[in-house]
């Protein structure tokens, strides 16, 4: 049927990336702290597509701001430095929460679009987390 096969990353609508790239992101930074190129490169192999400087940047920034990451600027290795972005607690916290609390909403979502019943709520510790794709472990 036309129209309802899944659209491939660089189409899914920019509101649906709007509403959940905070909490990517901040899955992303679970695994250490690592630089906005890296950031996006992880992204878009994990299947989100391309998130462009103009709304990553951004995004790292009203995160510092609200003390979920923290900033610090390194030297490059044979080139300019680089901000690294680290997760704080309050940030994994945030993550904790809002992760669980998204999955409760996508289950929800999926229920009402396709008319399958909703599954069980996600236990305590939150929904599972694959790990997110490193773009340079495949060079």
């Amino acid at each position: 049927m036309p129209g309802t096969a899944t659209p491939p990353p660089a189409d899914w609508p920019g509101e649906w990336l709007r509403g959940v790239l905070t909490l990517c992101v901040l899955r992303v930074l679970t695994d250490g702290a690592t630089y906005g190129y890296d950031i996006a490169q992880r992204l878009d192999a994990a299947g989100l597509g391309e998130v462009k400087g103009g709304t990553l940047y951004p995004l790292l920034g009203r995160l510092h701001t609200a003390g979920l990451v923290r900033e610090e600027w390194r030297p490059g290795a044979g080139g300019p430095g680089r901000k690294y972005y680290e997760l704080t607690e309050a940030g994994r916290a945030h993550l904790e929460r809002d992760a669980a609390a998204w999955a409760r909403f996508a289950d929800l979502t999926r229920s009402l679009v396709t008319g399958a019943p909703a599954g069980p709520a996600p236990d305590a510790g939150g929904p599972s987390r694959p790990p997110v794709p490193d773009p340079e472990a495949s060079r």
